[in-house]
């Protein structure tokens, strides 16, 4: 999945035939930082995540992944970093569940 969170947002929103306001008042929000969050200026909490998951009725991960991933994109500019990372933590993640 290469898609932001945003992108994702706006198109269930899209999908759903619904303004912006009519998802703003249902997930009791502002219409401007929904927009935010639709164009990517503003990344929303987990919570926030999950609960557009839910209104959305459309499987968390999908938008948890976009939504990390935006995380890791933003917050460590440096390119090369952000994939050694990655990989650093998959080790952990394998090493974790082979000690379970």
């Amino acid at each position: 999945m290469n898609e932001s969170l945003g992108k994702l947002l706006r198109e269930q929103r899209e999908k759903k035939g619904q303004l912006l306001r009519e998802v703003a008042a249902s997930l009791h929000m502002d219409t401007a930082l929904l927009s935010k969050m639709e164009r990517d200026e503003r990344t929303p909490n987990k919570e926030q995540v999950l609960a557009f998951a839910q209104y959305y009725e459309v499987n968390a991960d999908d938008f948890l992944v976009a939504w990390l991933s935006d995380k890791l994109a933003s917050e460590v500019p440096d390119q090369e970093l952000v994939l050694k990372a990655m990989q650093a933590a998959e080790q952990k993640i394998i090493h974790q569940k082979k000690n379970k």
